[in-house]
């Protein structure tokens, strides 16, 4: 048994120094203009929503979901995150194919995590990625407003659907299914049971 258990250990010794040594000697890519392997996203996105899932507090918004709530939420969008994220005149980003990890089109690829997932993550950003932290730039306030637009792009009330086509001179928002690609990308993950997590403002 002491063997087995050595064998074991001696196992995962060796792989954590193959893996250090292939980073070390620069085996491991590192362009930001290349479309990353379907495995390397499967495992990037899987990390990502298992350390959100971690250290996130599991908050509900404190601000009330009101159309100028939402209106303004939708302009904090456009002024700071379309350049990425895509525009509100459903253009494909400037930079969608320039950073590494690609950005995801927020606005045709509606974020479907929980809000709390998505506030924090604009909160304190996503390291190694252009995702950048958002707490020295906006209240928490403001950071609710545009998380709560975002989980709602889909499904925004008449009057801030009737700002959004004004200000993009088109067509009302629909947004569109889920791409195979953002399918893929993002892989579905078990639904967590139900908790209380109360008290929470």
């Amino acid at each position: 048994m002491a063997k087995f258990i050595l064998g074991i250990v001696f196992a995962i010794v060796l792989l954590a120094l193959i893996a250090i040594g292939t980073a070390t000697l620069g085996f491991i890519p590192t362009r930001a203009n290349v479309e990353p392997s379907e495995s390397e996203a499967h495992f990037a996105m899987g990390a990502l929503d298992s350390s959100v899932e971690r250290h996130a507090p599991h908050l509900n918004n404190p601000v009330p979901v009101t159309d100028d709530n939402l209106i303004e939420g939708l302009k904090i969008y456009t002024m700071n995150c379309a350049l990425c994220h895509g525009g509100i005149d459903r253009q494909a980003s400037q930079l969608e194919h320039s950073l590494y990890p690609p950005p995801p089109n927020l606005l045709t690829d509606p974020d479907t995590d929980p809000e709390w997932h998505i506030f924090y993550v604009v909160k304190n950003g996503i390291r190694y990625t252009g995702m950048p932290a958002w707490d020295k730039s906006f209240a928490d306030d403001d950071i609710w407003k545009v998380t709560a637009f975002l989980s709602r792009v889909d499904k925004l009330p008449p009057a801030v659907q009737d700002y959004w086509k004004k200000a993009a001179g088109g067509a009302a928002p629909v947004a569109e299914p889920p791409t195979e690609k953002s399918k893929k990308e993002k892989p579905e993950k078990e639904k967590p049971e139900k908790k209380d997590h109360h008290p929470h403002p």
